[in-house]
């Protein structure tokens, strides 16, 4: 089974073929395509395994943006003890939804369709 790993909003994710992630938000409409060319690591089907020196040279994953959504909220609170002091904050992540619908190498796909 072909998978790669690929970095993207300062984390790395193991993606294969039909899989459904979550990442930090990119830049497109729900059913845009686009390309991620930050892949750390590939293992076709058919080669062996290759590991890039920070990236490898050619090789990209296409993902298609299911949707655009957000996370749910993180609460922050500071308190300090017998001092009445404290302070609350809150932050949601916008995230996009992507589906993996290819890994290829130089321009060829791994799954020998292109």
């Amino acid at each position: 089974m072909s998978y790669a790993i690929i970095k993207t909003g300062s984390k790395q994710f193991r993606v294969k073929k039909g899989q459904v992630i979550d990442v930090e938000k990119l830049v497109g409409e729900p059913g845009d395509q686009i390309i991620l060319k930050d892949v750390l690591q590939l293992s076709l089907e058919n080669a062996d395994l290759i590991i890039g020196q920070p990236l490898v040279s050619g090789a990209e994953v296409l993902c298609e943006i299911v949707k655009q959504k957000r996370a749910p909220k993180v609460i922050i609170m500071k308190l300090r003890r017998r001092k009445n002091s404290r302070r609350k904050a809150g932050h949601r992540q916008s995230l996009s939804v992507i589906k993996v619908l290819d890994i290829r190498m130089e321009g060829d796909s791994a799954h020998g369709n292109a």
